[in-house]
């Protein structure tokens, strides 16, 4: 392995790691844990303080890759809600009886986009046959695992939809999430990457190129839902307050859609 791949497989697994140690060993019997996809940070650590007077006390929040996390509650992993960046993971979880079924609701729709550093010249319209092979050139493209991240089989759903993944697979350095990916464009290791949407808005060190198109790849869904493990007795007003005005506007501000009536 070269020293610059070695460099972003490093990045790409301490971003992960450092999600992971977050995660509570025992559960807190006084707080709400919510287990929540890395794309969520900024957006859910605002809202989880907007909330705090509802619920009357601030949640755990554990950030990571959907996937990891629908593993980790599989393996009995502490937690009293999960939001997923996909329907996939949520399913997963539901069709092992791990969540109670009358809670899951659709939360947030997002976006995907291509990005490059904040000072790349790089400029594209994402269609149909566009050559992101040349403008990835010698250098990588940044992406979600694209068998399990979310944001990666977004990614590549809409590469495979716009003809043009067969010509950038080789150049793809896979992440364990997407905030990882991110990173390993704002420090430059990775020439552009797949994100959200709101991961671009939260990351000052790049820029957008160009947004999918909508219809290149399933639809972008946040569904949320209680575990049903969980025993929290704050939990279903933790749930009521993510789909509460305030918390509406404040994933808004961050580049969500909200896909709930406001309660």
């Amino acid at each position: 392995m070269t020293r610059k791949g070695f460099g972003l497989r490093a990045i790409a697994i301490g971003g992960f790691a450092a999600t992971l140690m977050a995660v509570p060993a025992a559960h807190a019997e006084d707080k709400v844990v919510v287990f929540a996809a890395a794309s969520l940070k900024d957006a859910l650590d605002a809202v989880n303080k907007a909330c705090e007077a509802d619920v009357g006390e601030a949640a755990t929040v554990s950030y990571a890759a959907s996937s990891a996390l629908a593993k980790q509650i599989e393996g009995g992993a502490p937690a009293d809600v999960f939001i997923s960046a996909d329907l996939d993971w949520m399913k997963y979880l539901s069709d092992k009886k791990l969540t109670k079924p009358d809670t899951e609701v659709k939360l947030l729709g997002n976006e995907i986009v291509l990005v490059a550093p904040k000072d790349s010249t790089v400029e594209t319209k994402i269609e149909k046959g566009f050559d992101l092979a040349k403008l990835v050139g010698d250098g990588k493209l940044a992406m979600g695992d694209f068998k399990a991240v979310p944001a990666g089989k977004y990614g590549k759903a809409a590469l495979e939809s716009l003809g043009v993944w067969s010509s950038v697979e080789g150049k793809v350095a896979q992440a364990e999430n997407v905030r990882a990916a991110l990173k390993l464009v704002s420090t430059g290791e990775a020439t552009l990457g797949i994100v959200y949407a709101t991961d671009a808005h939260a990351e000052k060190g790049v820029k957008v190129v160009g947004t999918f198109p909508e219809d290149s790849h399933p639809p972008i869904i946040y569904p949320v839902a209680q575990t049903a493990d969980s025993k929290d007795k704050d939990t279903p007003a933790f749930l009521k307050c993510l789909q509460s005005a305030k918390a509406g506007a404040l994933f808004k501000e961050q580049g969500f859609t909200v896909l709930t009536p406001s309660n």
